[in-house]
């Protein structure tokens, strides 16, 4: 008896637990400077990745002649070069003003309006039936394909086309409005489509039970289960438009400017007008982090719903 559980233990004092694949030397040597050392690491890219944030803040509170002299790093031996005339003398600009209320006004509508259409016709998509559905779907994932450069060109002449009561789409808040709906609704209907799916059917079928109408249902069932990939999607659809540049460029006029155009407007030798460039670049990012962070919590659960059963 004994012979034998010797005999047994034998393979296990040599290799570890029976059947285990032994480690390689690389895999022992990063198993065990793979925790602090790791950290370290990506403290320090994290830190990397900040150095051209943190310069565009420290060039923006210094002078234009102090940013001329020497670069924005010296600002820690000379901590009195740190102003905010800048900031005031941008926000004394009327047209700036302006284009920071085009850009809460263009972004704003064309979020909620992607966030409430794709809500209710991703539940259509997953939950509803009617004629042709699994055929319009298939043409909105095509959509997907589509670039946005192809068709800046028609929208244009289209916009350029529609003239009603004085009113003019082409160069208005509203025709960029539309353009960001249209282009957004393909990716925000697959999205939410694709998580609508995976929640249980026996809730919807309770519901029903109960004589839950369809809008109740999606009120009160899928809407607060969506919550996370609803922010989530809100998120993505905030940041793209309020960072847009190309389509403000092309069905913006200078009365309807956002603040990325505005801010290319002002493109000169950098140097020549860094006082300009510099604020109101951190301020168009003050608005963006803001938003993220605040909704940071439903942003991560989005990102990670029905990775997990």
């Amino acid at each position: 008896m004994s012979t034998a559980v010797e005999t047994t233990k034998a393979p296990a004092e040599g290799g570890g637990a029976a059947g285990a694949p032994r480690r390689g030397i690389a895999a022992r040597i990063v198993g065990r400077i793979g925790g602090g050392v790791a950290q370290a690491l990506l403290v320090l890219i994290a830190l990397f990745w900040l150095v051209p944030t943190l310069g565009l803040l420290v060039a923006s509170l210094r002078s234009n002649e102090d940013n001329s002299a020497d670069g924005w790093w010296n600002v820690f031996a000379k901590p009195t070069q740190l102003t905010m005339e800048s900031y005031s003398a941008l926000l004394d600009k009327g047209d700036f003003v302006d284009s920071f209320w085009n850009t809460v006004l263009i972004t704003v509508p064309a979020t909620l309006l992607v966030v409430v259409i794709a809500a209710l016709a991703a539940y259509a998509f997953a939950w509803m039936e009617f004629p042709g559905r699994d055929w319009l779907f298939i043409i909105v994932v095509a959509l997907l394909v589509v670039p946005v450069q192809v068709a800046l060109i028609p929208v244009a002449k289209l916009y350029g086309a529609i003239e009603f009561g004085g009113f003019q789409m082409f160069g208005s808040v509203t025709g960029v409005v539309l353009f960001h709906v249209a282009f957004g609704l393909p990716f925000a209907i697959f999205l939410l489509r694709n998580f609508f799916a995976a929640i249980p059917r026996d809730l919807l079928e309770a519901a029903r039970m109960d004589g839950g109408s369809e809008w109740t249902i999606f009120r009160r069932v899928i809407f607060p289960l969506g919550g996370p990939a609803i922010a989530s999607l809100g998120i993505f659809q905030f940041l793209w438009v309020w960072n847009d540049l190309l389509v403000a460029l092309v069905f913006a006029d200078t009365e309807s400017q956002p603040m990325t155009k505005w801010l290319q407007s002002q493109m000169r030798q950098f140097t020549g007008n860094i006082d300009i460039l510099a604020p109101g670049a951190f301020l168009s990012l003050i608005v963006p982090l803001v938003v993220f962070f605040a909704f940071q919590r439903y942003f991560v659960q989005g990102v990670l719903a029905g990775s997990v059963k």
